[in-house]
């Protein structure tokens, strides 16, 4: 992943509540494991090998996040078992197919939980942060963003 594009799901991240936060973590899923097949196509194993681990770790996340005590909650721990198995089998046999059938799923819940942030309208989780403000400034093809910082105390406050 560019550094670029790291930092676009940072500004993401910190604007996000937790609806939100799921359907980018979606996104990184599914930019790790385009990531991957586009590598093992060219023959480039060991660099996919690290994109599906990415892409493991972000499944991980996801885990650790679910509430087991509703159905919904369990169906989703079985997704993404199912899906870190078929990461980790992908990786030994450098099937395209299999992480193919994962993205395939992860789309869908990506699209599934778009709708849900229609329904969210809670705060963001970290608060105190910077406001970015973007846009078509002077420049004619250039987009400059500003930050404007009330205090130097920032982030997730305990």
């Amino acid at each position: 992943m560019t550094q670029e594009k790291k930092q676009e799901y940072t500004l993401k991240i910190s604007q996000a509540n937790q609806t939100q936060l799921t359907t980018i973590t979606y996104e990184i899923v599914i930019d790790y494991l385009d990531e991957a097949m586009d590598q093992l196509s060219v023959g480039k194993k060991e660099e996919a090998e690290k994109n599906l681990l990415y892409a493991q770790n972000c499944i991980d996340q996801l885990i650790t996040s679910i509430n087991l005590s509703v159905e919904l909650g369990r169906t989703l721990h079985q997704i993404y078992i199912f899906s870190k198995k078929e990461l980790m089998a992908a990786g030994v046999t450098h099937s395209l197919h299999r992480i193919w059938r994962v993205k395939k799923n992860f789309k869908l819940l990506h699209e599934a939980y778009k709708e849900l942030e229609k329904a969210d309208n809670s705060l963001p989780i970290m608060g105190n942060t910077q406001k970015v403000y973007a846009g078509l400034t002077y420049g004619r093809h250039s987009l400059n963003e500003d930050i404007s910082s009330i205090s130097m105390n920032r982030g997730l406050m305990a």
